[in-house]
C-alpha cells in the first residue's frame, strides 16, 4: 500500500493534492517522487508570490497578471548598456562568430533502436567497411552506391552542406574529430543506425561584427539578471514564510518561475 503523501503548506495554505497531482504533467521526470516533489514546489512558489502580491494590494483575480505584477513592482532588472555588452564581446570572441558549415558524405547501415541483434549487425558492417577504405580511400563513392541505406547513395554518399542542427545530434557531434578529406576511424551510432562518414571539408565561421550581436548579448544578460533576480526574491519569501510538508532548499533556483 502507498503511502499518503504529507500535507504541504503555506503559511497555514493547504496545496491541495488534487492540484499537484495535475501539476504533475508539467514536470516530466522518471522517478514519481522527484516529480512530485518538482510539482509541489511550483505551487509552493506559485502561492507564495500570490501571498506576497495580496499583501501589496495587487487584485489576484488573474493569477498571472497578479505574479507578474508583483515581480514588475519587486524585482529590480537593470538594463545592459553598449559599453557592458561591448565588455562580453571583446571577452569571449570566439562565442561570436557564424557556425562552422561540414561538406559530408556519408554510409548508413541502419537498424531500428532496441533491437540488439540488429545493432550489432549494423556496427560490424559498418566497421568492416572502414577497414575497406583505409585500404582503399577512393571506393567511398562506390562503396556507399553498394551498400548505404540511405537515399543519398545515389550521388556516393554525399549529403552537401551541414551545419547546426540540421541531423542528429550523435552525428553532429561527430564532424569537428574528423579530420577534413578522411573517413572516420569509428561508425557513429544514430537512432537510424551506424553511419560510416566522411568530412570532405569544413569551412570556417566568420566573426560577427558587435553591431550584429548587440541586442543578443543584451537579451542574454537581461535573461541572466532576471535569473539571478527572481531566484533571490523567491528565497527571500521562502525565508519570510511558514512552509511545511516539503523541502524546498535550493527551490528558488530550481523553480519554473525562474526559468
Amino acid at each position: 500500500m502507498s503511502e499518503t503523501p504529507v500535507t504541504v503548506t503555506v503559511n497555514g495554505v493547504e496545496i491541495a493534492e488534487a492540484d499537484i497531482q495535475t501539476e504533475l504533467q508539467h514536470h516530466p521526470l522518471p522517478d514519481p517522487a522527484q516529480a512530485r516533489q518538482a510539482a509541489a514546489t511550483a505551487l509552493v512558489m506559485r502561492e507564495l508570490l500570490l501571498q506576497e502580491a495580496r499583501s501589496h494590494g495587487i487584485d489576484t483575480a488573474d493569477t498571472d497578471t497578479a505574479i507578474a505584477t508583483l515581480i514588475e513592482r519587486a524585482v529590480q532588472l537593470p538594463q545592459a548598456d553598449a559599453a557592458t555588452c561591448r565588455q562580453v564581446f571583446d571577452a569571449n570572441p570566439k562565442a561570436f562568430r557564424t557556425p562552422d558549415l561540414y561538406e559530408v558524405a556519408h554510409i548508413l547501415f541502419a537498424a531500428a533502436p532496441g533491437i540488439p541483434e540488429d545493432r550489432a549487425a549494423a556496427k560490424s558492417a559498418a566497421e568492416t567497411t572502414i577497414a575497406d577504405l583505409v585500404t582503399d580511400p577512393s571506393r567511398f563513392a562506390a562503396l556507399a552506391a553498394e551498400r548505404s541505406a540511405c537515399p543519398s547513395k545515389a550521388t556516393g554518399g554525399q549529403l552537401g552542406q551541414i551545419g547546426p542542427r540540421q541531423t542528429v545530434p550523435e552525428f553532429e557531434q561527430a564532424l569537428p574529430k574528423i579530420t577534413p578529406g578522411t573517413v572516420g576511424p569509428e561508425p557513429v551510432e544514430t537512432r537510424f543506425g551506424f553511419h560510416v562518414i566522411r568530412v570532405e571539408r569544413r569551412i570556417d565561421g566568420r566573426p560577427l561584427a558587435f553591431e550584429q550581436v548587440q541586442d543578443k548579448i543584451a537579451q542574454y544578460l537581461a535573461d541572466t539578471v532576471r535569473h539571478t533576480a527572481m531566484r533571490q526574491y523567491l528565497q527571500v519569501l521562502i525565508g519570510k514564510a511558514e512552509i511545511s510538508g516539503i523541502e524546498l532548499e535550493g527551490a528558488g533556483a530550481g523553480s519554473p518561475l525562474v526559468q
